[in-house]
């Protein structure tokens, strides 16, 4: 009652009295028999202040559909519904798996969970009596129907431990935990086929951000098959997702305690984030000004600003566009690289070739491209660097034959989600080195499709790794003016858009 009557006394203009004694019953003034326009008014008031008052009662209650949905909308609600819908509300002291995604399995354990790499297990320690409970065993990589790689995944037990009859337990969490954190983990693996930048990228980095954004960076990654290298790599991107330095399964040996974790990555698709299946309808521009946000400290220190102005314009004053070639050696080489060069620059782009190589610094990969107008690269894991361009410029894929379907999956349709313009550029046989080494009569360049609907060892062995490409210029000459033409019209309208006014 003293909550009731402190709101009615912000009324003011209406005051009821309040009968404190051993009915507690409230008293209406009816004057006269007649139910007076007075007493109505203050009986709509009582009615309306009741309602008011349950509100702020269930505003404060953990069971609040608002709450729970003003939780969500930030992110520290339940996850589950988006990451494994099988384990939705998931209550605490249980271990849930999601196996039904075709590419990853995704395992939800909340209440006292605990490291121990010894075994390469992962502890829930629990009261609950429940004898039926057993080991779950998860594989947390990205890949789960590729049965070559999955077996040199390393695996993780999920065990659960009766924490009653468990002689390490003790008065308090922190005695048997060596780093105890009072936010959630994410377990994942940097095993299978690490080492190539598309696969880094698309079974490693944009599955975890996926998984983890949400937590808002209060989370903390622990690495199974942790490589010193990766972390160097991708550390600047690490730091987006987590406040908290990333810990390797294998090598700390120290018991680290959570009160929740997520085992293994969700995946959408090909360098895809699909809105529909985020929190907070996230994309992947949304990933890319993660990486924006990761490089821009270091590209700052990088990059002299007036410098590069003055090097990116003509004797008129406009700007020319920067065309970035992604060179390769070895296999689906560019053999006239250096006449395309002549005839970039002859249409009249800026041309820098890039050449990178696993010992180059990811930011200055990004810093080249990030500033460039347009990237052309032959098909290939290099390609996964489309996710540095801003949106609006131009990515020409050159696309060897036999690789038409994998061109247009892993690298034509995420780059139109990134709303780039994208130019798929189909060689004709006679750009194709294997036209010289086979013939025009010979199946494997009349007839591809036999050979890559035998499966991917024939696809990679003939058209990925015997092929090498000789563009035929005048026939390139048309995507690459188109995307001259592209570009400068939207550098034009930029630097339209910063002139200064001079007019009166």
């Amino acid at each position: 009652m003293v909550q009731y009557k402190r709101l009615i006394k912000k009324g003011e203009k209406h005051r009821l009295s309040v009968e404190e004694g051993g009915s507690g019953a409230s008293a209406v003034t009816v004057s006269g028999g007649v139910y007076s326009k007075t007493a109505k008014q203050k009986l709509l008031l009582t009615i309306f202040l009741s309602l008011l008052s349950c509100c702020y009662i269930f505003s404060f209650s953990s069971f609040s559909l608002l709450g729970a949905f003003s939780r969500e909308s930030k992110g520290f609600g339940p996850y589950e519904l988006f990451i494994a819908p099988l384990c939705s509300g998931t209550s605490n002291g249980t271990i849930c798996c999601d196996r039904t995604g075709s590419r990853s399995d995704v395992c939800i354990m909340k209440g006292d969970v605990r490291t121990h790499s010894a075994s390469s297990s992962v502890f829930l320690f629990t009261s609950l009596k429940n004898k039926t409970k057993i080991t779950k065993k998860i594989k947390p990589y990205t890949r789960k129907w590729e049965t070559s790689v999955m077996q040199t995944v390393q695996e993780l037990n999920l065990v659960y431990r009766d924490e009653e009859n468990n002689s390490l337990v003790v008065s308090s969490v922190n005695d048997i935990c060596d780093v105890f954190y009072n936010v959630p983990a994410v377990f994942f693996s940097t095993g299978g086929y690490t080492g190539n930048v598309y696969h880094e990228f698309n079974d490693g980095i944009i599955p975890l951000f996926i998984t983890s954004h949400h937590f808002n960076k209060k989370v903390v990654f622990v690495i199974v098959e942790y490589h010193s290298w990766w972390i160097m790599k991708y550390g600047d991107i690490v730091s987006q997702l987590s406040d908290y330095p990333p810990v390797d399964f294998n090598g700390d040996k120290r018991t680290h305690c959570f009160k929740e974790a997520i085992v293994g990555l969700k995946i959408h698709d090909e360098l895809t984030v699909e809105s529909s299946l985020m929190l907070g309808n996230k994309t992947i521009l949304d990933f890319r000004n993660v990486l924006d946000q990761a490089y821009w400290p270091r590209i700052h220190g990088l990059i002299q600003e007036e410098e590069l102005k003055a090097a990116n314009k003509t004797e008129d004053g406009f700007k020319k566009p920067i065309l970035v070639i992604l060179s390769r050696n070895g296999s689906r080489e560019i053999l006239n690289e250096s006449l395309l060069v002549e005839l970039a620059e002859e249409i009249g782009f800026i041309v820098h070739v890039l050449r990178p190589d696993k010992t180059t610094e990811l930011a200055k990969i990004y810093r080249c491209l990030n500033s460039s107008d347009v990237m052309i690269g032959v098909h290939g894991a290099a390609m996964t660097h489309l996710l540095f361009l801003k949106p609006k410029t131009v990515f020409i894929q050159i696309i060897p034959i036999g690789t038409e379907w994998a061109a247009e999956t892993y690298y034509g349709k995420p780059a139109k989600k990134m709303r780039l313009k994208y130019i798929g550029y189909k060689i004709k046989p006679k750009e194709s080195s294997l036209y010289d080494e086979y013939g025009i009569d010979d199946p494997i360049i009349r007839d591809p499709k036999s050979f890559t609907q035998k499966g991917w060892d024939y696809t990679k062995k003939i058209y990925l790794e015997r092929q090498n490409v000789k563009l035929d210029l005048k026939r390139f000459r048309k995507p690459l003016s188109r995307a001259y033409d592209f570009s400068m019209k939207r550098i034009g309208l930029v630097y339209i858009s910063h002139k200064p006014d001079v007019t009166n």
